[in-house]
């Protein structure tokens, strides 16, 4: 795996269905070294905080092997480094191979996988298709967030490593699976082990937790 694109933004205002609102997701790529701490990428503002950003969620890494399914999908040969509002574009960063409490060396920074994303309404605004959020979870290749436990700077063209394995080895995409595709055979049991995981991000154990109780009910 290679750190093809380092991508960041401040805050833009659009319209949207007759308001004005603030977003971070319209990504560009930056060509120098960025330093990434505890909260985030430097030069980086993340605008709606309850769905992105803070500690379980400082950086937000996607697949660049994903483009060429999304070019043909939508139809869009333009599709470039950040356009899903991604800070890492990295080779080979899959979700089905990538586990929850992976340890990832990216330059002078430690990584950890926290949880996988959930897109909101403002990846249709960016890729202005109201039905991306949708087309997206229904791809399960949503990217994946990290939470950052050595502070440093990287760049393009940084070679990436797992340095070690998350326990119980539950990718990222069975996760997420487990909890918006209700064909996924085995979904309560990867639930129910992801929820012993220590490194898993608040935000996805409050999910796990509520759909096991209403399966419970």
């Amino acid at each position: 795996m290679h750190l093809l694109s380092v991508n960041t933004s401040l805050s833009t205002e659009v319209e949207y269905q007759g308001k004005t609102i603030a977003t971070g997701i319209f990504k560009q790529p930056i060509s120098s070294p960025v330093f990434i701490s505890k909260m985030g990428l430097q030069g980086d503002q993340q605008v709606d905080l309850k769905s992105h950003g803070g500690e379980h969620k400082a950086v937000y890494a996607f697949s660049s092997d994903h483009y060429p399914y999304w070019r043909q999908t939508l139809k869009n040969t333009q599709l470039t480094s950040g356009i899903f509002g991604e800070n890492l574009s990295i080779s080979g960063f899959n979700e089905s191979c990538l586990h929850i409490g992976d340890k990832i060396q990216i330059g002078d920074c430690l990584l950890e996988v926290s949880q996988p994303r959930i897109p909101c309404f403002k990846l249709g605004i960016a890729l202005n298709n109201k039905h991306m959020p949708r087309l997206f979870i229904e791809h399960f290749a949503t990217g994946i967030y990290l939470r950052v436990l050595q502070e440093g700077l990287i760049e393009k063209g940084n070679k990436i490593e797992v340095i070690k394995t998350g326990q119980f080895k539950l990718s990222v995409q069975s996760v997420f699976r487990a909890y918006f595709d209700k064909n996924y055979s085995g979904a309560i049991a990867i639930m129910e082990k992801a929820l012993l995981l220590s490194e898993l991000g608040p935000e996805w154990r409050n999910k796990l937790s509520a759909r096991l109780s209403s399966h419970n009910v």
